[in-house]
């Protein structure tokens, strides 16, 4: 990318935020209560069979998986006709970790399961996610913008040691400014990742971490220093 550094697309609105120093944070499962959405499907010779239990213990993992505390998650209904089972959660970053107050970066994480596998998946397991933040103003004129926010997902991946295949998205920029009797606005960029992949390793609850590091590099959070790992609070 000819030394272009992803970071430096967030470097002044850290500075700006004053954003605090990471804390342990919680297991998804104390925060929201989940409910499966799954769908019977008929077999080759007509009975009808059902993928819960599959689907069940990928759940479980994801009530387990901690995230990092900035990042507030619920559940949303989730598609009905994309896969037999499914599930949804939206999520926002908020680093004073107040539901009140604002997010500085919004997403979704959809986890599809069919096991016919359907050809473009190339495996049982879908994940659908989006991830969307303001970020500076000169981000929007930058040519490699598109690159670096799918570096951005790619690296939150391979910072979790995944495996995964059969990857689609698109990285989209919103330069918004005002002109007239609006000309006193600061121009404003929104960055939307939209992404799409198959799990390869089953590691469904690694996956969400991994979205959740996405909102916050989206969202201008500095990573966590290295070693340091999101620990669950005490109930």
């Amino acid at each position: 990318m000819g030394g272009h550094d992803p970071r430096s697309c967030h470097a002044s609105a850290r500075r700006r935020r004053g954003l605090p120093g990471h804390v342990g944070g919680r297991p998804y499962s104390e925060r929201v209560v989940s409910r499966i959405q799954s769908r019977p499907r008929k077999a080759s010779g007509g009975e009808i069979v059902r993928d819960e239990s599959t689907f069940a213990q990928a759940l479980a993992s994801v009530h387990a998986a901690v995230l990092r505390p900035e990042v507030l998650i619920e559940e949303v209904p989730a598609p009905t006709r994309l896969a037999p089972s499914a599930l949804a959660l939206s999520g926002e970053v908020i680093p004073s970790r107040n539901a009140d107050d604002e997010p500085i970066a919004t997403g979704r994480f959809v986890l599809l399961h069919d096991p016919e596998e359907p050809e473009p998946w190339e495996g049982p397991w879908r994940v659908v996610t989006y991830a969307k933040a303001a970020v500076e103003p000169e981000v929007g004129h930058d040519p490699y913008v598109g690159r670096v926010g799918w570096s951005w997902l790619t690296d939150a991946l391979d910072a979790r040691d995944l495996q995964w295949g059969a990857e689609a998205g698109a990285v989209t920029c919103v330069l918004s400014e005002s002109f007239g009797a609006l000309s006193d606005r600061e121009p404003t960029v929104e960055m939307e990742i939209r992404a799409s992949w198959t799990p390869l390793d089953g590691r469904i609850d690694r996956h969400l971490q991994a979205w959740g590091d996405l909102l916050c590099t989206v969202a201008g959070l500095p990573p966590l220093p290295e070693g340091v790992v999101a620990l669950p609070q005490r109930r």
